[in-house]
Parts: structure tokens; C-alpha cells; sequence
């Protein structure tokens, strides 16, 4: 009896230890599932910025007045001084123009009586500075008395026009001065001037003419941006835009907000004016010294586990 009792005693052994270390092993196991199972995430705390509802708009170089140039008298065109394009300054010689007697008669009455200074020749000037937007006649050409030879772009009239949708005329009166920027990153300051007295049919926009401070001549037809100001507020409770989460149709918004160092719960939000990569955050009322998750918490459950790290 003694010799069977030693090799079962021995299996026994064998077997308690055998069931303590699967245990251990599977106690130390789920300890590190634990561990592992913590998402790591940076946190941030409400803040008060000033923050404003803005709106891009586009608004279109354009000369509203044209200034048209014309003959003088009845006669031939001698010499034109300009081209298509080319930017003129007001008092600037165009054309000059011969009259049709002067051509017809020649240097006739000069020789009959020396002292008549005659020649028929007439210059005709630009009344505006601008661009030569038309060319309508050339060298040669015959043109009657107050016939239009070309076409300057008035550069006193020259501005901006936006066309802003109706429904936020209201927005004119906080956006009196605003910065425009064109193509090449250039940036105009300018001022609403006037407004259009009428409203496209289509679109329901009216024209708001905006002038420029430019040292430079500007063509017409460029696009610039302009940044119109719906709302504003000096100073409002706000996230960053990334610790701010939704759904898909966007009608529903929560910050992962966290209870402890190693848990954060879902909390609904309901947002405000969002602005410069900040959220304005209208409810809850946060306390300064909450902490909000701002990265890591994407696709995290209600009451998930994380792990703090530094940015």
C-alpha cells in the first residue's frame, strides 16, 4: 500500500501546482489585457477665446464707369499713341487728328500769307486715368466730329463688387471695413462704398462695391476673397475643433470628457460659433479644471478606458 500512495501523492502535488500557475498565469494575463486595453490620449481644458462666424465670399475687380474718347472735328487720323491695354494717365496724348479742310487744302494758305500759322493738327487727350479697354480706329482712319475713337476704363471708379446673398444684408453693418485677398496672396484693405439698387433675379444677391487701398494698377475681372463677419464674440467657452466629435449627419456632438486618470465618459455638447480651429461650447457648463480628451478619442465607447500621455 505504501508504494501506491507515494505516486499518487506525487500526481496530486503535480496537479496543485499545476492549477496554481494556470491561475497566476491567467490572473497575469488579464492584468495585461487591462494595461493594454487603455487607449492613449492627450487632454486639454475649456478655454475662453474670441471667436467669430465667418463666411468667404468672392468679390470681382471691375471698372464701373467707362469714359469714352471722340474726334474732336472732321478729318484723318495722323498718329495713335496708345494700344489696347496699356494704362494712361488723364491729360495723356491719344490721337491726333487732321482736320478735313487741312487735308484738302494742304499748305495752301500758308504760302499765300506767311504770317497765318495754320497746320489743322489736333490732339486729342485722355479726360480719365485708366486702362484702353478699346481701340476703335487707327492711322488713316476718317472719323466724323464726336465719333467714339476709343474706349478708357475710369480708374476713379474702379472697385470690388460682392455679391452678397439677401439674407445676410444684415452683416453690412458689422463689415464696414474688411480685408480682401487676391490670387497671388496679396492682401487690399477696403470699405464698403455703395450698394447696387437692385438684386439678381436668379440668385437673390445684391452688389456691394467695395473700394481698395492699392499702389498699384489692378486688372479688371480678378477674384479676390473676401472674409464677411456673421457674428462675434469677444470672449466664449471653447474646445479645440478636434475634441469635439459627431455622428455622421452631424446633428449630434460630444467631447470625451474624463472622470478619472484612467476613464472618460461621453458627454453631449451642443456648439456655437466655430472659428480659427476652435469650437464655441454653449452646454454644459464646464469647470476650468475639467479635462477633455483632444486626441486618441476617436471611436471610443462611453465610459472607455485610457491612459493620459503628453502631447
Amino acid at each position: 500500500m505504501t508504494l501506491y500512495k507515494k505516486p499518487l501523492a506525487l500526481f496530486l502535488a503535480c496537479l496543485v501546482m499545476t492549477a496554481l500557475y494556470s491561475c497566476g498565469g491567467a490572473k497575469q494575463a488579464d492584468e495585461e489585457d487591462s494595461v493594454e486595453s487603455q487607449t492613449p490620449v492627450t487632454v486639454t481644458t475649456i478655454g475662453n477665446s474670441a471667436l467669430a462666424d465667418t463666411i468667404e465670399l468672392n468679390a470681382t475687380s471691375s471698372f464701373l464707369q467707362k469714359n469714352f474718347v471722340s474726334a474732336n472735328a472732321i478729318g484723318y487720323i495722323q498718329k495713335v499713341s496708345v494700344q489696347p491695354g496699356h494704362y494712361v494717365e488723364k491729360g495723356q496724348l491719344m490721337f491726333t487728328l487732321k482736320t478735313k479742310e487741312a487735308q484738302s487744302i494742304g499748305n495752301t494758305i500758308n504760302v499765300l500769307d506767311t504770317t497765318f500759322k495754320f497746320s489743322g493738327m489736333n490732339n486729342i487727350r485722355a479726360s480719365r486715368s485708366g486702362f484702353v479697354t478699346q481701340l476703335l480706329h487707327q492711322v488713316g482712319d476718317y472719323v466724323q466730329d464726336g465719333e467714339q475713337l476709343a474706349i478708357i476704363s475710369d480708374r476713379e471708379s474702379f472697385a470690388f463688387v460682392l455679391q452678397l446673398p439677401y439674407e445676410l444684408r444684415s452683416v453690412i453693418a458689422h463689415n464696414q471695413n474688411m480685408t480682401l485677398t487676391l490670387p497671388d496672396g496679396e492682401k487690399l484693405s477696403g470699405h464698403i462704398a455703395s450698394l447696387m439698387p437692385s438684386v439678381d433675379t436668379l440668385s437673390q444677391t445684391q452688389g456691394i462695391v467695395i473700394k481698395v487701398n492699392n499702389s498699384h494698377p489692378i486688372p479688371e475681372n480678378l477674384v479676390a476673397k473676401a472674409l464677411i463677419i456673421k457674428a462675434a464674440k469677444s470672449s466664449t467657452p471653447s474646445l479645440p475643433k478636434s475634441a469635439v466629435l459627431s455622428n455622421e449627419t452631424q446633428n449630434e456632438f460630444w467631447v470625451m470628457k474624463l472622470i478619472n486618470d484612467t476613464t472618460a465618459v461621453k458627454m453631449p455638447v451642443k456648439k456655437g460659433i466655430e472659428s480659427g480651429g476652435k469650437i464655441e461650447i454653449l452646454s454644459p457648463a464646464f469647470n476650468p479644471t475639467d479635462r477633455v480628451a483632444v486626441t486618441g478619442n476617436y471611436g471610443l465607447a462611453d465610459t472607455a478606458r485610457v491612459k493620459i500621455v503628453k502631447p
